[in-house]
């Protein structure tokens, strides 16, 4: 298929200022080529990173409504993929499950990238009641899952602490019918310099996984697991899915994109002997386009199988 008939229904947060959620995957994914409609799931002043934020957490009956108007329009029949991302309330993730099963019905072959945003470095930063409703309701109806190791802990309610716990956490995936299972960093490497993704995809009964190495980049952002499940997405369905191609670049993509926003960070600063702030290490996305469009591969995937 043409990238020219690629259409995206994305849910997930947003963000008057900054880049994460929606802000995070339309961006690119238009870049690329892919058609985007998004639907907030949150929409808050700036992400929740700053301590101090505003906004509304939209209910199932805000959900509904958008995509009963779609449905009355026939403008639901089309999508070539659905993306979801982060998500306040359960009432909410509920819906997106009725969501998943009537896109799947009316578009043919439809494709699920679920996205669980549920925490990060060992901390949720979602109510805690969404975890069932993810692992129970919501996972076992994707195609693609796209966890980083805290989350693939969450899930599968089993410690990650060696590269062969997290391939027995991919199985877990498979083993529910998930084709296509992308951890998007871990802290499994060797080298303690480096973050380690992984990737596994079932396909006639075959597997085939790979890994890579990342550069640990001494800033923190965010909306980087955001932008690696709009990339896996568009680039697995670019590469005919192939998984070694698709994480090769989309962390080549990343790794560009958060060199640059340091690189801008670090020149906004008065004192060179500074951190940036959370402000200054917004992601810089429009100024990586050209990095998005046509990406240097300079980290290899490493073939596991």
């Amino acid at each position: 298929m043409s990238s020219a008939n690629y259409k995206v229904l994305s849910i997930q947060s947003h963000v008057v200022s900054g880049y994460v959620g929606n802000k995070s995957a339309t961006f690119p994914l238009q870049v690329l080529g892919f058609e985007v409609d998004p639907i907030n799931s949150v929409q808050f002043s700036n992400h929740t990173g700053y301590g101090v934020f505003k906004g509304q957490v939209l209910n199932e009956n805000h959900l509904g409504e958008l995509v009963e108007g779609l449905k009355i329009n026939q403008l639901d029949q089309s999508y070539t993929h659905l993306l979801t991302g982060y998500i306040g309330s359960p009432s909410f993730l509920y819906k997106v499950a009725e969501v998943v099963h009537h896109l799947k019905k009316v578009c043919h072959n439809l494709t699920y990238i679920c996205d669980p945003v549920m925490g990060d470095n060992g901390a949720m930063y979602v109510p805690q009641d969404l975890l069932p409703i993810y692992r129970d309701t919501i996972v076992p109806l994707a195609d693609i899952v796209t966890p980083n190791q805290y989350e693939l802990e969450l899930l599968t309610q089993k410690p990650v602490r060696s590269i062969a716990d997290a391939w027995a956490a991919v199985d877990w995936f498979h083993e529910k019918g998930i084709k296509t299972v992308a951890i998007s960093s871990s802290q499994l490497s060797s080298n303690n310099n480096q973050l380690l993704a992984l990737a596994s995809t079932m396909a006639d009964g075959k597997c085939k996984r790979a890994t890579i190495e990342i550069p640990l980049l001494d800033a923190t952002f965010t909306g980087t697991g955001d932008l690696f499940a709009a990339l896996f997405l568009a680039w697995m369905a670019k590469s005919n899915n192939n998984i070694y191609e698709a994480l090769e670049k989309t962390q080549n993509t990343i790794q560009a994109v958060l060199k640059r926003t340091l690189d801008y960070a670090k020149q906004d600063l008065k004192n060179k002997k500074d951190k940036p702030s959370v402000g200054q290490l917004e992601l810089r996305l429009i100024q990586s386009k050209k990095d998005i469009e046509d990406v240097e591969v300079l980290l290899k995937a490493k073939v596991i199988s």
